[in-house]
């Protein structure tokens, strides 16, 4: 089957008390490990591309790849998904380039400018039937070209705002702050999420997807393989997976992941290159990264508790 939007998924994720994974990818190999895993455990996905993967990888060869990933995989429902757009130009370049589903982040802009160009958004991707995230609140951390605030809880999304904001704007899904952070250093010690303000905006807006960014757990083997074999990574720490399962349960219908995949990759290469110092074949250090994001996101996806949900978002 073709791309899909997410429409289908985030109805069913919301009636039936899961999250979508929504995986960031950038490569082949990033791309073949998420996939290989979906296919295994029978999950819906997003695949998301950001400004940072674009300007690597270049839009043509990351569709090209996504594209092979739909044609030999009709059973998945695959949407491919704009990851932070900051301006009205770029998300119009992706619904014409093909995206089934686009990010305005204007969050960084006062509340009525940030209505106005989602708004902006939202009625040039609907006319060609593609889907919109906003976002409403703002994380803390660093990736990417998307840097963060430094007092996460004190930028929380406000529920009142926020049923304002779907209203006038006509956005499909939002990204809410709950105390959440990009990158792989979000905390110090472990946080606690403000599941309040989940609670407060699902009763403003009963059946409305929500989107948590920033969530990566920044898993500890991963981290500790890296550290082993040179990296120096002592403070990093990630959102609980118990929280992204509650999440999950509420109206959280879409979790991204970014961070996780690439200490995964990162901590297998570095490992290859540890234990065999003349190894020079991409080949035999990058399929063992692609196995440990494969198994990495089988895990997350029972964590999401999406591990078989394809069928019925199809």
């Amino acid at each position: 089957m073709p791309l899909v939007t997410t429409k289908k998924m985030f109805e069913m994720a919301y009636k039936n008390g899961y999250a979508i994974g929504a995986f960031n990818v950038n490569n082949m190999e990033i791309t073949q490990g998420i996939v290989e895993a979906v296919v295994e455990e029978k999950a819906p996905l997003i695949l998301q591309i950001s400004k940072g993967a674009r300007d690597y990888a270049k839009m043509s060869y990351l569709r090209a790849i996504i594209d092979v990933a739909v044609k030999e995989n009709p059973q998945i429902p695959i949407c491919m998904h704009l990851d932070h757009g900051d301006t009205f130009e770029i998300c119009k370049q992706c619904v014409d380039d093909g995206f089934t589903s686009v990010m305005i982040d204007a969050s960084h802009h006062p509340f009525e400018e940030n209505i106005k160009i989602t708004k902006q958004v939202v009625e040039y991707a609907h006319a060609h039937g593609v889907v919109v995230e906003a976002e409403l609140g703002q994380l803390g951390g660093i990736e990417e070209h998307v840097t963060g605030v430094d007092d996460v809880m004190a930028h929380l999304t406000d529920p009142a705002q926020a049923e304002d904001f779907v209203k006038r704007t006509g956005c499909d899904s939002l990204a809410v702050a709950i105390g959440t952070s990009h990158g792989a250093y979000k905390f110090k010690t472990a946080p606690k999420l403000a599941f309040d303000v989940v609670e407060k905006i699902q009763k403003r807006l009963p059946g409305y997807p929500l989107v948590m960014h920033g969530s990566s757990s920044v898993l500890q083997e991963f981290k500790e393989l890296i550290n082993k074999y040179g990296g120096k990574m002592p403070d990093a720490m990630g959102v609980p997976e118990d929280a992204i399962s509650k999440a999950g349960k509420m109206a959280v219908c879409k979790v991204n992941i970014d961070t996780d995949l690439r200490m995964a990759l990162t901590a297998k290469i570095r490992q290859v290159f540890a234990e065999k110092p003349g190894e020079f074949d991409p080949r035999k250090y990058l399929a063992p990264g692609r196995e440990a994001i494969r198994q990495m996101v089988k895990h997350k996806l029972h964590v999401l508790g999406c591990a078989g949900k394809a069928a019925e978002c199809l």
